[in-house]
């Protein structure tokens, strides 16, 4: 009987092991802006990875980072996302944006592209610029 417990508890933790979540990666940067001016603290950062090759289709989002701004310029950002979803071939880019009482006040516009093979800068720094 003892031998047959500790066999189903083997076989039921080798599969509790094979359900793990999927791998994941991460981009780590900062977004920053050139104004010398503050945020005020209820401003809220935005970060997305997107797969941007189809000129003629919206972007796939892979990931996106949300959340209250915690201090000034430049502002950290993790951004996890799933290998998998990231076909080879691919482009990749990453946008931010900077809204206070959802108007949004700064942006990147300039094209941020990644690579997801583990080449690309640490940290990843993007721009973002007011609206005027």
């Amino acid at each position: 009987m003892k031998r047959l417990t500790i066999a189903l508890l083997g076989t039921l933790l080798s599969a509790c092991s094979s359900m793990d979540p999927a791998p994941s990666h991460s981009l780590d940067g900062e977004v920053f802006y050139l104004q010398r001016s503050a945020l005020p603290p209820t401003a809220i950062l935005s970060v997305t990875l997107q797969d941007v090759s189809l000129a003629d289709a919206p972007a796939v989002v892979l990931a996106r980072q949300s959340g209250p701004v915690n201090g000034q310029v430049p502002l950290p950002f993790h951004l996890p996302y799933d290998p998998a979803k990231a076909q080879s071939g691919h482009r990749f880019a990453v946008s931010a944006r900077i809204e206070v009482d959802g108007k949004l006040l700064f942006i990147s516009t300039e094209h941020n592209g990644v690579k997801l093979d583990g080449s690309d800068p640490v940290p990843l720094r993007i721009r973002v610029d007011a609206l005027r």
